[in-house]
């Protein structure tokens, strides 16, 4: 089995060698940079149409962490295009941090969009170093299709830590390796390498319910489900919250 996943993943990586070129000629992080963004704007009107119903599940109980302040302060690591935003409750103040400034223009337009809540700021930022966030400062982190791609899941969750109040709140929502016995497991490592190129850092095989148990969160709740998506590879999912 681990000899057909090797060919395979090689016959993938062949079909795939313009990518592998360009980015061994140091071109393709600028051009995946300016694309997906662009790819993402359209991935999230679909991802949340599929997925909207666990969203609001998830977000429910977002208006019991209001801190002192009166106002929900959140913070959203990896915020993409602002996917979330139509769930954040009314009045929510949201800090947005993303690693890519392309980002930013779509933002703006989610903004726009949902006037029921406070866009703060903007960072530029990588989720493992978010010095512009003061310590203990937020009252909720969200990160959603996040884990998959960040380069330390481990220094994330301690900036997490870092930010969050005491009984502040991490919620989550994440697609993962599926169970190693599936076939989709079997597709996930063939297609791997090259996914990740294609999708800027995303990891197909990541396990990321493991970060989050070692995270030294005090309190954990968290759920294995099938997402109701078109892309079998990417069903696998996680969900939750944990409190600080």
């Amino acid at each position: 089995m681990a000899l057909t996943i090797v060919i395979l993943r090689l016959l993938v990586c062949i079909l795939a060698s313009p990518m592998f070129l360009l980015n061994f000629l140091g071109l393709w992080n600028w051009i995946c940079k300016k694309w997906f963004p662009h790819f993402m704007q359209r991935f999230t009107v679909i991802y949340n149409e599929q997925m909207a119903s666990k969203k609001r599940e998830l977000f429910s109980n977002l208006q019991d962490f209001v801190g002192p302040s009166g106002k929900l302060s959140l913070l959203e690591v990896g915020c993409g295009t602002g996917a979330n935003f139509k769930f954040y409750p009314p009045g929510c103040r949201v800090t947005c941090v993303d690693p890519n400034p392309n980002f930013e223009k779509f933002l703006i337009k989610s903004v726009a969009e949902n006037r029921h809540l406070q866009l703060e700021r903007f960072v530029v930022a990588a989720g493992e170093h978010m010095p512009q966030v003061a310590d203990g400062s937020v009252d909720v982190v969200v990160c959603t299709l996040v884990l998959c791609s960040v380069e330390s899941q481990e220094r994330l969750l301690q900036e997490v830590h870092r930010v969050l109040r005491l009984g502040g709140v991490f919620y989550f929502l994440e697609h993962v390796a599926a169970e190693s016995s599936t076939w989709i497991y079997f597709w996930q490592q063939i297609l791997h390498p090259s996914w990740y190129l294609l999708f800027d850092g995303c990891h197909l095989t990541r396990e990321s319910w493991k970060a989050l148990e070692r995270a030294g969160f005090s309190e954990l709740k968290l759920q294995h489900f099938w997402a109701p998506l078109s892309w079998e590879l990417v069903r696998p999912h996680i969900c939750g919250y944990a409190i600080k």
